[in-house]
């Protein structure tokens, strides 16, 4: 079994023997979730968030953010556009989609003047291209495109229910 460093340096390079490990160990939930906070903290921080308190409430969203992104790509992958072996439940989508988030860790270099911004940004969409190999290692997709349909479908309702949520809670 791989160490930590290894499989999130796997994730962060998209591997997909990286993502399937970690999809397959039940006791990397932990990990995944603590990736997911390490990832949200480096993006508070590269935003130049400074209080401890913003930085706290960033780390909420985001984790809440991230399980209801998971339930809508385990609702979507499963039961709308399901692959012919497609067999996933909401671990190995946690635990997939969390070490996904590793790229966003480099989100801390945002801090840096003059080039932050573009390093923070393709630290984001580096998230993204992970989260789609992460989506299709654990939904047993044969191609890429199906884990990209289901992640863009996925992100579409999220986007709509998040800003939903702030237009009605503003």
């Amino acid at each position: 079994m791989s160490t930590l460093a290894n499989r999130v340096l796997g994730s962060v390079w998209l591997n997909a023997n990286s993502y399937e490990e970690v999809e397959a160990d039940t006791h990397a939930n932990r990990q995944a979730v603590g990736i997911v906070i390490l990832s949200s903290v480096a993006a508070a921080v590269g935003t130049r968030t400074t209080s401890v308190g913003s930085i706290a409430s960033l780390v909420v969203v985001a984790l809440a953010s991230w399980i209801i992104w998971v339930l809508l790509t385990l609702f979507i992958g499963t039961q709308l556009l399901p692959g012919n072996a497609t067999r996933a439940d909401f671990g190995q989508l946690l635990r997939t989609t969390g070490f996904s988030a590793a790229p966003g860790i480099l989100r801390v270099l945002g801090i840096l003047p003059v080039v932050g911004w573009a390093i923070f940004l393709a630290a984001t969409i580096w998230m993204l291209f992970s989260f789609v190999v992460a989506v299709r290692q654990a939904l047993d997709y044969s191609s890429t495109g199906g884990a990209l349909g289901v992640c863009i479908l996925g992100w579409l309702i999220h986007a709509v229910l998040f800003f939903g949520f702030v237009i009605v809670a503003v």
